[in-house]
């Protein structure tokens, strides 16, 4: 019999820790075949108060690393991820993103994927467009673009980022997870019983997979 584990990752777009969880994630699951995993993306704004439109990348990251002490964090930060991203095949260009987007719109193409099963590409497409080739995932031309390459619609997605559609399911669901007590990105909820927080190796994930199967979802 297959064993099976469902895992919510509650993530932004713009999180360089949920890229590069991202990519040790889908290398843990790889670890465990003899598990049947489901991945489910919730969303989460780091900054739900940028305007749809964003903001300069460099005074936006200014204003949130202020003063010497933050900004020698950011640098410190910045190194470990850049230190780290080659392992898991991807690659920072922080000088190359020219906005700092907001995400609410992201979120809901990203729900929109998971509908249609591609919410994993869909992801890995958002967040190589953002980080790789400093694309602004704030722009719908772009986020229509990026959903045909995930296999969606261009069109169709087009047409809907146009719209309210879904912007109150995104925020409803956001503001569940906050309630629960996720307040950093990424977030693994595995079979909705124990949380894993922060970019964690692969073989830590994997272990956190082997012990879900330990305990299974609470069924009513």
């Amino acid at each position: 019999m297959t064993q099976s584990v469902t895992v919510d990752i509650v993530a932004d777009l713009v999180c360089p820790w949920c890229w590069l969880g991202k990519r040790n994630w889908d290398a843990a699951v790889k670890d465990v075949p003899e598990v049947s995993v489901e991945t489910i993306w919730r969303p989460y704004q780091l900054d739900p108060t940028l305007p749809r439109g964003g903001q300069p990348y460099r005074d936006y990251m200014k204003s949130k690393f202020s003063g010497p002490e933050a900004s020698e964090r950011w640098k410190q930060m910045r190194a470990y991820l850049e230190d780290a991203a080659p392992a898991a095949g991807i690659a920072f260009r922080f000088d190359d993103i020219a906005v700092r987007p907001n995400t609410l719109d992201a979120h809901r193409l990203m729900r929109w994927a998971g509908g249609q099963g591609v919410s994993g590409k869909m992801a890995e497409a958002l967040f190589s467009a953002f980080f790789a080739e400093g694309r602004d995932i704030g722009d719908r031309a772009v986020l229509a673009e990026l959903a045909e390459e995930a296999g969606l619609e261009r069109k169709v997605v087009s047409d809907l980022l146009g719209t309210e559609r879904d912007e109150k399911a995104v925020w409803e669901e956001e503001l569940f997870y906050r309630k629960l007590g996720v307040s950093g990105v990424p977030t693994y909820i595995f079979n909705g019983r124990f949380a894993v927080s922060g970019a964690q190796e692969t073989g830590v994930l994997a272990d956190a997979i082997r012990q879900a199967v330990k305990e299974p979802a609470e069924t009513e």
